[in-house]
């Protein structure tokens, strides 16, 4: 991109405002110093990305033109050791429940029935805190008609059950519908992307006495991809199809970010907004057109798509290419412009917005997430040894403190990494330090206990 093409991009972007100040929050009942009546909880907007990975995203990498999301992450709290899980059911099941995946039975995409009936999902609490509850975008938590996002806590859904979506035509692959409102199938027109931010600035916009929780799904940059010439012609310069593609997605996504912060802004509740924004895994490596796909996107091979430099892997690994991705919070007015270096796990969402909220989930149902908000606010530091746990269809993972440890399935095979000292997974320790290998086994067994076979 020329910088004559790239200043004109960036003078027409929403403006998203002046910087936030230091008001911290200490706990979940104080609001600016003073006792916080049910009224005056926050609206919580949460927004994931499908499939961006470390470095497709402006504030880490300059190539990508994401001004909204910039602006956002620099006058908030940068998540800079966020992790995910390494594919997207996993990590949103992971946010809905505040705890490990493989609690459910889930270590990949998955479908069917992926909640126990007494399960208690992020929406489901907050609804019973008083929130209205939306989802606008993707589900992939369970499959129609019986597991869908009415069944589990949303007052409204809209968006696309399955794991991907054509941006045009809104089918799972080439014939499946999936396309819906409140749970029904229907038939709609424009891209992707536009109908999903049209869905959240609609939610933010009507009139209602409760706070909401919208939780906004997109589907990019998760191929297949097409996006009109008004977003490729950002990326002119790029010789790669697929990654001019990818990129011009993600421009495409950030632009609908900038039109949801204008909506808040524009009906006065943005300083009671707090905005979550993560990535649902790293970015993929590559994707050829299945036999489902041939026909509308055979002639289209998307040879280059994400992008995890300098961090190892990709999606569906549990390198941190896989599971370490872009995030932060933004809360006008609440939050510092600050970085976070505690390293954060998406099951400590639901527990961590709980207490924000005065949310009460079934007392029956154990957080594996802690809440973090002491963290984010700088009230508490880090804990040094706090122990995170990853399960795969093909590997385990665990961290503690600045240690990783991989234990591939079915082989004794091992790799042990110093995060501190190696960030980038390049030096494999498990045969200088087999006692310390010993000992993250030991915790990985422990952690497998509480797993759980899928329904």
């Amino acid at each position: 991109m020329n910088s004559i093409h790239r200043r004109q991009f960036l003078k027409n972007t929403v403006p998203l405002g002046a910087l936030a100040s230091i008001h911290l929050l200490s706990s979940s009942k104080t609001l600016l110093g003073k006792e916080a009546p049910s009224s005056q909880k926050p609206n919580i907007v949460f927004i994931i990305a499908d499939d961006m990975g470390w470095a497709d995203i402006g504030y880490q990498n300059p190539a990508m033109l994401t001004p909204h999301l910039d602006t956002l992450a620099k006058e908030g709290a940068q998540l800079t050791h966020h992790y995910a899980a390494p594919t997207c059911t996993p990590t949103r099941v992971g946010i809905m429940t505040g705890q490990y995946p493989s609690r459910y039975g889930v270590t990949g995409p998955d479908y069917g029935q992926i909640f126990r009936d007494d399960t208690i999902t992020l929406a489901a609490a907050l609804r019973r805190a008083g929130y209205y509850t939306a989802i606008s975008g993707k589900w992939h938590m369970g499959s129609p008609p019986e597991w869908t996002p009415l069944r589990y806590g949303f007052d409204s859904s809209y968006g696309y059950f399955h794991g991907q979506v054509d941006p045009y035509t809104h089918l799972y692959k080439t014939g499946v519908r999936t396309w819906h409102r409140n749970d029904q199938c229907i038939e709609e027109t424009g891209h992707v992307t536009d109908l999903i931010t049209d869905e959240a600035v609609r939610i933010i916009e009507a009139k209602r006495n409760n706070p909401f929780f919208l939780y906004v799904a997109y589907s990019v940059p998760h191929f297949p991809l097409d996006e009109p010439e008004e977003w490729l012609s950002l990326y002119k310069e790029e010789k790669e199809p697929s990654r001019r593609w990818f990129n011009a997605s993600v421009s495409h996504m950030d632009h609908g970010i900038g039109r949801i912060v204008d909506a808040l802004d524009r009906t006065g509740i943005r300083e009671n907004t707090l905005i979550v924004f993560v990535s649902d895994n790293g970015g993929q490596k590559n994707w050829h057109s299945a036999d489902q796909y041939k026909g509308r996107y055979a002639d289209k091979p998307h040879t280059v798509l994400g992008n995890n430099q300098p961090l190892k892997g990709w999606k569906g690994a549990v390198y941190e290419g896989g599971i370490r991705v872009p995030a932060f919070l933004n809360w006008k007015g609440h939050l510092r412009e600050k970085t976070v270096e505690a390293p954060i796990h998406a099951v400590d969402w639901m527990p961590t917005l709980c207490q924000l909220t005065d949310a009460s989930p079934s007392s029956k149902q154990r957080f594996d997430g802690i809440n973090v908000w002491p963290y984010i606010t700088g009230i508490k530091k880090a804990d040094p040894s706090r122990v995170m746990y990853w399960k795969t269809g093909s590997c385990k993972a665990v961290r503690k403190g600045d240690w990783k440890l991989i234990q591939f399935q079915n082989t004794e095979q091992v790799e042990l990494y110093n995060l501190a000292a190696d960030p980038y997974e390049k030096q494999d320790l498990a045969k200088e330090r087999s006692s310390l290998v010993d000992e993250l086994k030991s915790i990985l067994v422990e952690l497998g206990k509480d797993d759980r076979p899928k329904l």
